[in-house]
């Protein structure tokens, strides 16, 4: 077997390609992968588990099937991150909490059952805030991670090593889970794409729940191609989930190569007015560039999505109030001995639960306490409501909307750990296509001042994703130089370029 050039990262696409027609080794691709983890995961802490033994193993049956002449999938011999809130048989799932700290699921989570089916290798877990808390990836019981842009400053969150271990080049493909931007928000800061799909498209069988009408699973990757391949393999009907979406999705692939011409954009206002210049210069410019295109281009008011973020802070900590509540020291994960199973409940969760978490499940149980629920979560409901509809009106004049992912670029690690209402404003632009269950994508744009990576995002309504990656596309062919990842990580403090 011939072997090109060793250049390592490539994209997934890319890799497939060689590791099918046989140019290329699936194995050599998976030792090429860790040499690169050896080299820069010590300083980003991307992964709380690798499993380097069973990726080449996983490698040799993918070789052993392109030297049969079987097609070995459209991922052939991909390396795939896989956030640690999704089960992996007989692989440790912490949700990077001291709680389920050495628990081995006894199952996969569908989609990592569909992205092995697709010939991809998983080659690890990687680190996010615990139980997808977070915005930083500061949160997590095994330390945070570091932005590979500039070490000092947060990848974002809650998956902030999946966003990281893409930005990096340490794998061209991973997954995260997205319930108030947690996939977007770290794809922006990281300078790589990441997309939440539609509610309901991507199975959430296997993803540890956190809150469950919000949550949704999908890709990380250097392009759009990349990332619109790997959620055509994991998106579909999974009878495991009864919240999935019976319905075959079309192709994604192919929305790249559509254009953008006639599509109708608009800007959302409302979110420019509380992003900072280098953000909203980003939003313009991509509009700009999409207008160029052949799109119909405009401004559109939507003041209802900013009182999402209130209607957010309600809904999904009394959801993990509900779903945390399987932490008892009991059936599973961490227990702390006491002298009756009160005490011992009370040990448990006091050891094994962090501050955030903590936090939001005496948030979320508040809400939903006798004489309160009608006036904090009950009405958090009718807000999440309005957005829906506003979200509605919206796309009665357009097909995409288009706005900053962020407030602003990365910033800097401890900078807002102390102040959870400043943490939480972090979201402020992504959490209302959760409430809406609408998909969203974050692609790299531009370069703040400070040569840190700038996302702009494109909304679509519910099963909008084609129309969504059209203009993802076009948006990325009219990046800054440079933004996008894979990048080479500095590992000494400061920027990286």
């Amino acid at each position: 077997m011939s072997t090109p050039s060793d250049s390592y990262p490539r994209p997934a696409l890319e890799i497939a390609s060689l590791v099918r027609s046989g140019t290329m080794s699936a194995r050599h691709v998976v030792e090429q992968c860790f040499a690169r983890i050896s080299e820069y995961e010590d300083d980003i802490h991307a992964f709380n588990t690798l499993v380097k033994d069973a990726a080449l193993h996983d490698a040799e049956r993918v070789d052993r099937l392109v030297a049969d002449g079987v097609d070995a999938g459209a991922l052939a011999g991909v390396p795939i991150a896989i956030k640690d809130n999704m089960c992996t048989r007989g692989i440790e799932t912490t949700c990077s909490s001291r709680i389920l700290q050495g628990w081995l699921p006894p199952y996969d989570a569908t989609v990592v059952k569909r992205v092995r089916e697709a010939g991809a290798i998983i080659v690890g877990k990687t680190n996010l805030d615990e139980f997808a808390m977070g915005s930083s990836t500061e949160n997590s019981a095994f330390g945070p991670t570091k932005n590979p842009w500039d070490p000092s400053r947060v990848p974002g969150g809650s998956s902030g090593g999946s966003a990281a271990a893409v930005a990096s080049g340490m794998t061209p493909l991973a997954l995260g889970s997205d319930t108030g931007g947690s996939i977007r928000q770290p794809a922006a800061l990281c300078g790589v794409v990441g997309i939440k799909p539609t509610y309901g498209l991507v199975s959430r069988y296997g993803l540890v729940a956190f809150a469950s009408s919000l949550d949704q699973i999908g890709p990380f990757a250097n392009t759009v191609a990349d990332a619109a391949t790997c959620l055509q393999i994991i998106a579909g009907h999974d009878e495991a989930d009864s919240t999935s979406i019976d319905k075959t999705p079309p192709h994604y692939a192919d929305a790249a190569s559509k254009g953008v011409v006639g599509l109708r954009i608009g800007v959302i206002e409302d979110f420019l007015s509380d992003a900072n210049p280098g953000c909203v210069d980003a939003v313009r410019r991509g509009a700009e560039a999409l207008a160029s295109f052949g799109a119909n281009v405009d401004d559109v008011s939507i003041p209802e999505l900013m009182d999402g973020l209130d209607a957010y802070y309600l809904i999904a900590p009394a959801e993990a109030s509900s779903n945390l509540a399987r932490y008892d020291g009991v059936r599973y994960g961490l227990r702390v001995p006491a002298s009756d199973v009160s005490s011992m409940n009370n040990a448990t969760r006091s050891a094994g639960f962090g501050q955030e978490v903590k936090r939001r499940i005496m948030l979320g149980t508040y809400a939903l306490s006798a004489g309160y629920y009608d006036a904090y979560y009950g009405q958090a409901q009718r807000i999440r409501t309005l957005v829906a509809r506003a979200f509605s009106r919206a796309y009665e004049r357009f097909d995409v909307l288009l706005g900053p992912t962020t407030p602003s670029p990365a910033f800097g690690i401890g900078a807002k750990i102390s102040d959870p209402l400043e943490m939480y404003l972090s979201d402020l632009f992504t959490i209302p296509s959760n409430l809406a269950g609408h998909p969203a994508m974050s692609v790299p744009f531009a370069l703040s001042d400070e040569g840190l990576p700038v996302g702009v995002q494109v909304l679509a309504n519910a099963l909008g994703e084609v129309d969504m990656l059209r203009v993802g596309a076009a948006l990325e062919s009219a990046a800054a130089p440079g933004v996008r990842g894979p990048i080479e990580p500095r590992k000494s403090t400061g920027a990286v370029r």
